[in-house]
């Protein structure tokens, strides 16, 4: 038993396989200027770190309070677990960053994709985002389906 309370492991024992995790996900995020990544989702919480470039990063929280920051070089952000989050290229350049997600599979949820490019009706998709017939149809249009 370790200092604070837990089990630890005998540290003659340890090797470098006990340093090597596959529990996270890193990633890599170029966009051009005027480049957008749409409010987007995943099941685990996300650290953004810009290495080129000028991007204005944020998130939506459940009480629809925005929180969003001008990013620039070594600028670094987290979006908490499953909030909606989103970035954006605000720079004359192509931007660069690169992101770390704390989970072996985090999922991705486009939220104007799960909306308009599956199978759900129009009816329902006009009912649960409060947009007109004509707003629907216009989107499903856009993903490719009626």
């Amino acid at each position: 038993m370790g200092p604070e309370g837990y089990a630890c492991k005998d540290p003659a024992t340890v090797t470098s396989d006990d340093f090597v995790y596959t529990g996270y996900r890193f990633g890599e995020v170029r966009l051009c200027s005027g480049g957008v990544i749409p409010a987007h989702s995943h099941r685990t919480s996300e650290v953004l770190i810009v290495a080129k470039g000028t991007i204005i990063a944020g998130f939506i929280d459940t009480n629809n309070t925005a929180y969003y920051k001008k990013l620039e070089v070594s600028d670094v952000m987290m979006f908490p677990q499953a909030m909606l989050h989103f970035q954006v290229n605000v720079g004359k350049t192509p931007a660069l960053a690169f992101v770390s997600l704390n989970g072996a599979n985090p999922g991705l949820q486009i939220t104007s994709s799960s909306l308009f490019e599956g199978n759900l009706p129009g009816e329902i998709a006009e009912q649960i985002s409060l947009l007109s017939h004509q707003e629907v149809t216009r989107m499903k249009k856009l993903f490719g389906t009626t």
